[in-house]
């Protein structure tokens, strides 16, 4: 009997279709697509955990390779199917299945994209606190198997932060159903944990309880220049010292970055061009005239004493839009700026440094060589385009030039994207070889045969 037959009797006739009949979308990730000539065995929808179990019951008895994906927003090819393989869509368990609003939970299926756990969350008058720009698409289960970041990190925290419980089923098909709701559990290992950010390599998440917040009440946005990058790093001391917990986003926008995201793809610039750096900073709250008070005496004071030369605070919910439009402009920049992209993590008080390095290493290898620059700054991530040019330096040079300035400052070659297939070269320059070994202990108990998600991660 074939392997499409055995799936289809395990799961049923329509959640199985054979790998030359896989809508493209499943042949890739955003960025990855699989390499020319291959193609997957087969594409499974399951249903719910048991039918999930199943198949990698039977995967696992006869070796055959299984690639989880989510909503096929990742960047670096984790949900890349590998030749052979089964690609296993969780697109079909996308059910909210509980909020509880006196425990401040919210419990779903893997496949449930992110904007409708968002939603669900709103309803009841609470929040989800993970966003990131793809939330339509991507899903719960991808966000936490990627330990997913965002625009909210510095006020609620990564994906693992925000996660109490989930359920995963392991290579052989074991359910491991630790769906906790509270918020203090200490009895024994946290075994979640080994599965968020894992990429699937150790199981297939198929449920998640995750921790709401109370919906805030006032919310206050602004653009703002400032004249130095030590004013920068000031300023952001300042803002956590004076609005607190209200600080909900920093972000920095570098000159070349704001130039092009206000010429080339139509947003309003809220200030003028010539500063140092623009701040996009949200305050999120509970009391909006004291909130807002908060909010605006800190600008005020920093326009007075120089440390910001201007700023705008948006007067309505459709300016604060505008300002997050040209943040979230990124998106569109390969039109116009094609690249090659970087999302790392580097110290707070070396992103100076870093950034100097790293600009010295591209111009070695072209001088003049385009960079945009931009980031999640209070939470150390900083993105950066390199542009790619006809006869101009190669993708896998410029990658060498970039990493090697982030292991210089013990920085993270990924701060929330992963480590996928584009990534695995460099995870030596950011875990020590002890740390690898221990990976690897982890994966041969866990996967011995090696079935999920093979030569992603490392």
């Amino acid at each position: 009997m074939s392997l499409i037959e055995d799936l289809r009797r395990a799961i049923g006739a329509s959640a199985v279709v054979p790998g030359t009949e896989a809508q493209p979308r499943h042949l890739r990730d955003w960025h990855v697509p699989m390499k020319p000539g291959e193609v997957p065995a087969a594409i499974v929808y399951p249903n719910d955990t048991a039918q999930v179990a199943a198949v990698l019951r039977y995967c696992n008895e006869h070796a055959i390779a299984v690639v989880p994906q989510g909503g096929l927003t990742g960047l670096l090819g984790g949900a890349t199917p590998t030749d052979g393989s089964v690609a296993l869509s969780l697109s079909r368990m996308r059910r909210v299945e509980a909020v509880d609003v006196a425990g401040a939970t919210l419990t779903a299926e893997a496949g449930t994209p992110l904007q409708v756990i968002q939603e669900a969350a709103d309803a009841v008058g609470m929040l989800f606190g993970l966003d990131i720009g793809s939330r339509g698409t991507c899903t719960i289960g991808g966000n936490a198997s990627t330990n997913a970041g965002g625009n909210r990190v510095l006020r609620y925290g990564m994906a693992r932060e925000l996660i109490l419980g989930l359920e995963a089923v392991l290579a052989d098909g074991t359910i491991l159903s630790g769906l906790n709701t509270m918020l203090k559990n200490n009895a024994g290992y946290d075994l979640k944990q080994l599965f968020i950010g894992s990429e699937g390599t150790l199981g297939v998440i198929t449920r998640v309880v995750v921790r709401l917040h109370p919906k805030p009440s006032s919310l206050a946005t602004a653009f703002m220049a400032l004249p130095s990058h030590a004013a920068l790093l000031a300023f952001l001391g300042r803002a956590r010292t004076e609005l607190a917990s209200t600080l909900a986003a920093f972000e920095a926008l570098w000159p070349d970055f704001y130039h092009l995201a206000t010429h080339e793809h139509g947003c309003r610039a809220p200030l003028a061009e010539g500063a140092a750096c623009y701040v996009l900073m949200e305050a999120m709250g509970s009391d909006q005239a004291r909130d807002d008070a908060a909010f605006a005496g800190l600008i005020e004071r920093a326009l007075e004493d120089g440390t910001a030369s201007d700023a705008v605070i948006a007067q309505s919910l459709r300016e604060g839009r505008e300002m997050w439009s040209l943040r979230d402009s990124v998106a569109e920049f390969p039109r116009t700026f094609p690249h090659v992209g970087f999302d790392v993590s580097v110290p707070i008080a070396c992103v100076e440094r870093f950034m100097a390095d790293t600009r010295g290493a591209i111009d070695a290898l072209r001088p003049g060589l385009p960079t945009l620059w931009f980031g999640h700054l209070a939470d150390s991530n900083l993105h950066i385009c390199v542009r790619l040019e006809e006869n101009g330096p190669s993708k896998k040079a410029i990658d060498a030039a970039v990493y090697g300035c982030v292991k210089a400052v013990g920085g993270s070659i990924s701060a929330e994207h992963g480590i996928g297939i584009l990534k695995k070269p460099y995870l030596g320059y950011t875990r020590s070889p002890a740390e690898l070994a221990a990976m690897r202990q982890l994966k041969a108990a866990f996967d011995p045969r090696g079935i999920l998600n093979p030569h992603k991660v490392f």
